[in-house]
């Protein structure tokens, strides 16, 4: 199928990229667990005429006149958005989760206030205060870690100490590299004791947590979850922020309706004007396609489906001799040192991977004693095999290939490897509906 006939007429160098990763995509596996594959109605919902729009502000407060479609576009992604996640606000503007975790924190605090995040070496983000980012001037992040890298136990009372502590204004728990749940009662407990705002920030998890695999921190009283849509959501690349309007932090429901309203007010605010312009009309009409996605009864068989086959892959490289941190996973993603397992960094395991046809990323672990680009670990996961319709059996498969890859590693090994996968993937081809 080809998804550029214009392209190539007006543009036949950039026809030959795009086709390169067209193939690319088609012919290998994708495990990278923040990356997934859309549907054909997501991607044709991104180059429709909506990216002609301009659509400043909100449904019936816009800037600029002609919005009587964006501004039904964007209230069916707000209402899909709202029943997914069982959320009484949502704004889905943010056009990543970098944006709308930044929008959060402008909203909910004031330059120098604290946030209390995980630690980025302990399976935290970039933007829950890493010392590289622009925001980390701007306020003050200090940060929790696990207690046993072994089980994946987070360091609960330490957590709580450094709360009462440091009176953060907001405790943010997320993370992008953590195989485990986090225990969500336990930290919006203490975020209640210290009066801080709850945010968690699932954007890795967010497809499990409308699946139902995953539990939902709103019913352990968050007041905000930020999110990307694409990810385990299997939406477009994008943003969002979602609002609990039962928070339990008052006396009665008109108490945390009240709240709620205040923090949705200032979210708004800060997505627009504070921080972006006009909102990528085209991208919110792929996200409500990708909600609506979601909300069918197959979806929750794709998230189970997820979990199972990033289990029976952990099961394999521990069976292997393989490290894992937090010893296994129970979400979409493991994190294995194949340095102090196997003797081969995570870059150069990344690297010979790739020529084996199996995509994933390098990644530090927990006390790595080697620098970021040439880490001890990779990071891998199964959303995107999953969504191509891989089980168990597949996933073991693979994983085992990976162990060869890594163990061997001599041509005739990858090679054998990049056929396997090459058959695999044309035996499961993405496909172009999920309804």
């Amino acid at each position: 199928m080809n998804y550029y006939e214009h392209i190539q007429t007006e543009d036949p160098e950039l026809y030959e990229l795009l086709e390169g990763e067209e193939e690319r995509q088609r012919d290998g596996l994708e495990l990278i667990p923040s990356e997934n594959y859309v549907s054909r109605a997501v991607r044709e919902a991104m180059s429709s005429a909506l990216t002609n729009k301009y659509s400043e502000g909100y449904p019936g407060r816009r800037y600029y006149g002609g919005q009587q479609f964006t501004d039904q576009v964007e209230l069916i992604a707000i209402d899909r958005a709202k029943k997914l996640f069982g959320a009484s606000h949502a704004n889905v503007q943010p056009l990543g989760g970098a944006n709308a975790n930044i929008a959060t924190y402008m909203a909910l605090m004031n330059p120098g206030d604290t946030v209390l995040g995980m630690d980025l070496s302990h399976g935290g983000h970039l933007t829950h205060g890493h010392p590289v980012t622009y925001i980390s001037k701007i306020f003050n992040f200090v940060r929790y870690k696990m207690k046993d890298i072994e089980t994946g136990e987070i360091d609960y009372d330490a957590l709580r100490e450094t709360a009462l502590k440091e009176k953060p204004k907001v405790i943010l728990a997320g993370f992008s590299a953590y195989p485990r749940e986090l225990d969500w009662q336990r930290i919006s407990d203490i975020a209640k004791e210290v009066d801080a705002v709850s945010v968690a920030d699932v954007a890795h998890i967010s497809g499990l947590i409308a699946g139902g695999s995953q539990k939902n921190p709103f019913e352990y009283g968050f007041d905000v979850m930020t999110t990307t849509t694409h990810k385990t959501l299997r939406g477009p690349r994008g943003g969002m922020i979602l609002v609990n309007g039962k928070n339990g932090r008052g006396v009665n429901g008109a108490d945390d309706a009240s709240r709620a309203e205040d923090i949705a007010k200032k979210i708004d605010k800060a997505v627009f004007p504070g921080l972006q312009g006009g909102p990528h009309m085209h991208q919110i009409a792929a996200k409500a396609i990708s909600f609506r996605e979601a909300l069918h009864p197959s979806f929750k068989v794709y998230a189970k489906h997820v979990v199972e086959n990033a289990q029976a892959m952990a099961e394999v490289f521990q069976n292997a001799g393989v490290r894992l941190i937090t010893g296994g996973t129970s979400n979409h993603l493991i994190l294995a040192d194949v340095f102090g397992s196997l003797g081969i960094s995570g870059h150069d395991a990344e690297t010979l991977l790739d020529q084996a046809g199996i995509t994933l990323n390098k990644n530090s672990i927990a006390e790595d004693v080697r620098k970021p680009m040439d880490p001890s670990g990779i990071r891998f996961g199964t959303p995107a095999m999953t969504t191509r319709g891989f089980g168990k059996a597949e996933s073991t498969q693979v994983a085992g290939l990976m162990i060869d890859v890594l163990t061997k590693r001599d041509e005739a090994t990858v090679a054998k490897a990049r056929e396997a996968i090459r058959t695999l993937a044309q035996e499961h081809s993405v496909p172009d509906s999920f309804l």
